[in-house]
């Protein structure tokens, strides 16, 4: 079981399965969130302990599609966490522990500011990532 939190404790909750796979975005939304390494977990694999009430939804405006959760108290990026797809991302900062999985893919390097530098060798993509 791998232990999940916001900065303030208001939010706290366990995934019963390691995540499926890690990404890193680095579209402007995201960097500003706080919420650019993002991990996919499964729905069902999520098991909330508390606060679920204590998190705000961020609308997206275009280009942008996904909404971003957060702790309303401190501000904690959580990435897609109230999702009710089967699958979805949430930001890896809010896991409290190691995980497993390591970054597979770099999305919107279109938008990556220069003063940062990809440093591993995961597949890098424009925008989201395709399937080729």
């Amino acid at each position: 079981m791998i232990k999940g939190s916001c900065c303030c404790g208001a939010v706290k909750f366990e995934l019963l399965a390691e995540p499926s796979m890690m990404g890193t975005c680095h579209c402007s939304r995201c960097r500003k969130l706080g919420a650019s390494v993002i991990v996919f977990i499964k729905k069902d694999d999520l098991k909330w302990v508390q606060g679920k009430e204590h998190i705000a939804v961020l609308q997206p405006v275009e280009p942008y599609k996904y909404n971003r959760c957060f702790c309303k108290t401190c501000g904690t990026s959580l990435g897609e966490i109230l999702s009710e797809d089967d699958s979805f991302p949430i930001a890896a900062n809010a896991l409290d522990g190691d995980l497993a999985v390591t970054n597979r893919f770099h999305e919107f390097v279109s938008e990556k500011p220069s003063w940062y530098d990809i440093c591993d060798n995961a597949k890098q993509f424009d925008g989201h990532p395709t399937s080729s």
